[in-house]
């Protein structure tokens, strides 16, 4: 199972913090993969440096999230935006 992750936003800025509350819940519930800036993490709507930003974010999180749990393996899927 791959989850395509939300971008989520407050006062129309990223939120990092909820968007890695996001990415903490799909690795404990044993996803295969996430998928960020994908159409539903709103690709068209990002510039190209917070792409690259929540690309790089997510990546990070979940393998923070992975070490902290051995039994979590979430390969990193960036949406085609």
């Amino acid at each position: 199972t791959y989850t395509a992750l939300v971008t989520p936003f407050r006062q129309g800025e990223i939120d990092y913090a909820a968007l890695g509350k996001i990415i903490e819940r799909q690795v404990e519930a044993g996803v295969d993969g996430v998928v960020p800036c994908g159409s539903t993490g709103e690709s068209a709507t990002l510039s190209h440096e917070e792409h690259e930003r929540v690309i790089a974010f997510t990546i990070e999180k979940a393998e923070s999230c992975s070490r902290a749990d051995p039994r979590a393996s979430t390969p990193m899927h960036p949406g085609p935006g």
